[in-house]
């Protein structure tokens, strides 16, 4: 196999070995084929059975291939320099995998922030006449990229009189995307499988059109994850099968207290994080119950952490190793490829074992309930209705910042984790400046973090914020948007949407009783977020 897994469970290596025995015995792997609903529940519930068109889609990309080389061959003879995704959640971040990891040309920019500097920053670094969007929404109806699509179709119409061929879409069929792309006229419409959740679609028309867009070899990436595919077939042992191995350890560490998954990779695999961050929190964080994904913190030392961790080192057999001698105390597991060219493969075996940790901790690991509150009070906030009177916010330049930042973080517990959820324009200063911060807290307190950016997070790991158990403390942080950027065709600018949403996910926490803090930073923009940052490294010494 492409991919090999090894784990070092130390006390738990024995429960896991009996969970996989049982699931071997249970046919476990052949059930999910035939679409049980028993595998997960009693009873037929929605988004269960009808989810699980992942497990065949190595075999299906074999039949796209052909379309999407002549797809890319078109844009590099129309003299395409720039492809951007328009999309969230699953529709981007696969993508941006991609990317990140093979680099490529055309140049792929991802857009999934509606914040008003972050769509300015975007259209600065492009030719929209050299450019192609994707609009990528598996519903049709997702207002950021529909909102995304509406700006930039206007600057391209006001520049030539044929906008449909910079557009491509994306997209469920029938939906509301499918039949505006037609009115339209874009250059393409490419529809994904129906019976594909979002976070499980990177080897779909999602992450493969883009992937195809800037040349990534489809072939090298579909030969390798039919291979895991073949390995987790029907048929197949359950106690050697990559994915029910790492689901066995997933989740009965995570019954065990080990429920902060930790993702530590070389540096050709950096991106990779991002993407499993988001299939693991929004598949198994609701009823009460969830894995926390950790990505993109700095390895630290033993000391740095607390018992409640679960190490994946992932890297490329022809990478340096990453030293994991002071993790000992830890269970781990070393997953290494073979190349990037593996990359399919892995996406599917974590996509096999987060369904197999979900049976596990007892939840249906193909819907998002909670995701829907926040999107509910963001309308609400769009429209004028929504009751700001249990909103309060702190001035990040306030003198009492320090003291409520230090109240806040004293309600920390064992096994607790803290998120950092910033509204703002997500640049690399700004992520350097929170990053800072977040480690500042998971030395001090030994507890786990995470950082994200909105409304980015909401389409990922903010199901597991208002769905998981209570272990979370969300320090957010808003600024004052600008510039105005309307949004053609609409009654909203950008400025509306970000501040709506960013107030809508605050009320949502609150409503789910969550330990949450809102901190404006105002107009004072990098002076009031390194005082936030200051603040919090101040609670921590």
């Amino acid at each position: 196999m492409s991919v090999h897994l090894e784990l070092r469970l130390g006390e738990h290596a024995d429960r896991v070995g009996e969970r996989l025995a049982a699931w071997g015995s249970e046919d476990v792997l052949r059930r999910i084929w035939e679409k049980d609903h028993t595998v997960w529940s009693p009873k037929p519930v929605p988004e269960l059975t009808d989810r699980l068109g992942w497990l065949d889609l190595p075999e299906r990309l074999a039949g796209l291939i052909p379309e999407l080389t002549d797809f890319r061959d078109e844009l590099l003879d129309d003299g395409i320099e720039h492809v951007v995704v328009l999309g969230m959640g699953g529709s981007s971040l696969a993508p941006e995998v991609f990317f990140e990891t093979f680099g490529g040309s055309p140049e792929l920019r991802v857009l999934d922030s509606t914040h008003p500097a972050a769509i300015v920053a975007l259209e600065d670094g492009i030719d929209v006449l050299t450019t192609v969007f994707i609009v990528a929404s598996k519903s049709g109806t997702t207002i950021e990229p529909l909102s995304f699509m509406e700006y930039f179709w206007a600057k391209v119409a006001a520049v030539t009189d044929r906008p449909g061929r910079h557009f491509v879409a994306t997209t469920d069929p029938g939906s509301k995307l499918q039949e505006l792309a037609t009115e339209r006229d874009f250059r393409r419409v490419f529809l994904a499988p129906p019976q594909v959740g979002g976070r499980y679609s990177a080897l779909t028309e999602f992450g493969m059109v883009p992937a195809a867009a800037i040349g990534v070899d489809l072939a090298k990436l579909q030969a390798a994850a039919i291979a895991e595919q073949k390995s987790h077939g029907p048929e197949a042992m359950v106690a050697t099968a990559t994915g029910c191995r790492l689901g066995a350890a997933l989740g009965d560490l995570a019954l065990a207290g080990h429920d902060k998954v930790t993702f530590v990779t070389t540096s050709d695999l950096d991106a990779l994080p991002a993407w499993i961050e988001q299939l693991i929190a929004e598949s198994t964080g609701k009823d009460d119950k969830g894995i926390v994904p950790i990505g993109g913190e700095t390895l630290g030392a033993e000391v740095d952490y607390g018992d409640d961790r679960f190490f994946v080192v992932i890297r490329t057999a022809d990478s340096q190793p990453i030293d994991v001698a002071g993790l000992a105390g830890h269970p781990i597991g070393l997953m290494t490829l073979e190349s990037v060219n593996d990359l399919a493969a892995a996406m599917y075996i974590f996509e096999m074992a987060t369904a197999l940790a979900g049976k596990i901790i007892g939840i249906q690991p193909f819907n998002q309930p909670d995701v829907q509150l926040a999107k509910e009070l963001a309308k609400d906030a769009m429209e004028g209705t929504l009751d700001l009177s249990g909103v309060v916010e702190l001035d990040a330049m306030a003198a009492d910042l320090p003291t409520h930042i230090a109240e806040w973080l004293d309600g920390a517990r064992a096994g607790d984790y803290v998120g950092i959820n910033a509204f703002i324009q997500p640049t690399a200063e700004a992520t350097a400046i929170l990053t800072e911060a977040r480690l500042a807290i998971r030395n001090k307190k030994r507890i786990a973090t995470t950082l994200d950016f909105g409304p980015r997070f909401l389409h990922s790991t903010g199901q597991l914020h208002k769905g998981g158990p209570n272990n979370g403390l969300y320090l957010e942080i808003i600024d004052h948007p600008s510039p105005d950027v309307p949004v053609p065709t609409t009654d909203y600018d950008f400025t509306k949407l970000v501040t709506a949403q960013s107030l809508g996910d605050h009320l949502a926490l609150k409503q789910r009783g969550r330990r949450a803090l809102l901190v404006c930073l105002g107009d004072d923009g990098t002076a009031a977020l390194t005082r936030v940052a200051d603040a919090v490294k101040a609670a921590t010494r």
